[in-house]
C-alpha cells in the first residue's frame, strides 16, 4: 500500500470506506485545519501471511481490500493518535423521488453491465452534460447524482430493478434558481430532487496529532 501527498482526511476516508456520496466535510467532523492541509507520504506491506500479502491491483487507482482498510485504521491510530467514533446527525439531503405523472424510464434488458457516465456535449458556444445509465438501479442513480452534486442523496422512488435512461442538461447558470439538472430530471425522466432532513452517519475525529517524523 503506498501512496504519496496525501492528507489526513484522504486517509480516513480510504480507511473507513466513505465514499463521495455527499462531501468529505459532512461526514468527516471535528477534524484540525492541518488534517485537510498538511500531506503526508505512507508506504506499508502487509504480512506475508495475510489475503493482502500478495494483493496485485488491477489498476494503480484500485482501492484497497477491507484487509488493507483495517490495516490502515491501526496504522493511523498508531502514527496520527487517531480516535474516531461514529454517530448519526440530522442533516439536509436530497431525496430522489416521483415526480407527479410517474417515471419516464426503459427497464433495462440486463444485457449490459451496470453503468453510469457523465459526459460533455455539444458545441463550445452550447456545452451541455449527458448523463447515461445502463442497467442502473435508482440507488446507483442517487449515488451517481450525489457526485455530480456533492450533496448527500437518498433513493426514494420505491422503484426496483434497473433501467436505461438518459438526461441531458445545460450548466447551471449561477441565477440562484433550481439547478438545470433538477429541471431536467423532471422533465425528460419523470423524477424530482427534494430537500428533506434525514439522519446520515458522520465519523467524528476525536483526537489527532501530527506524526513525528520516521
Amino acid at each position: 500500500m503506498v501512496a504519496w501527498s496525501c492528507t489526513l482526511k484522504q486517509f480516513i476516508r480510504n480507511a473507513y470506506n466513505f465514499d463521495t456520496s455527499g462531501s468529505v466535510e459532512i461526514r468527516i467532523l471535528g477534524a484540525p485545519n492541518w488534517a485537510d492541509e498538511d500531506q503526508f507520504d505512507l508506504e506499508a506491506k502487509p504480512p506475508e501471511s495475510s489475503a493482502s500479502g500478495h494483493w496485485v491491483p488491477a489498476k494503480s487507482t484500485a482501492p484497497p481490500t477491507p484487509e488493507m482498510r483495517l490495516m490502515l485504521r491501526a496504522l493511523l491510530a498508531d502514527r496520527f493518535q487517531l480516535q474516531v467514533h461514529l454517530e448519526a446527525k440530522m442533516e439536509p439531503v436530497l431525496a430522489l423521488v416521483v415526480a407527479k405523472g410517474g417515471p419516464r424510464l426503459k427497464k433495462s434488458d440486463g444485457l449490459a453491465p451496470p453503468s453510469l457516465v457523465a459526459r460533455k456535449v455539444g458545441s463550445m458556444d452550447r456545452m451541455e452534460t449527458l448523463l447515461t445509465g445502463q442497467n442502473a438501479g435508482m440507488g446507483m442513480f442517487a449515488a451517481g447524482l450525489a457526485q455530480t452534486l456533492k450533496r448527500t442523496v437518498l433513493d426514494r422512488t420505491a422503484l426496483i430493478g434497473n433501467f436505461d435512461f438518459r438526461v441531458v442538461y445545460p450548466p447551471d447558470d449561477g441565477s440562484g434558481s433550481a439547478p438545470p439538472l433538477f429541471k431536467s430530471l423532471e422533465r425528460q425522466l419523470g423524477l424530482k430532487l427534494e430537500t428533506e432532513r434525514a439522519p446520515i452517519d458522520v465519523l467524528v475525529i476525536d483526537h489527532a496529532e501530527k506524526p513525528a517524523g520516521n
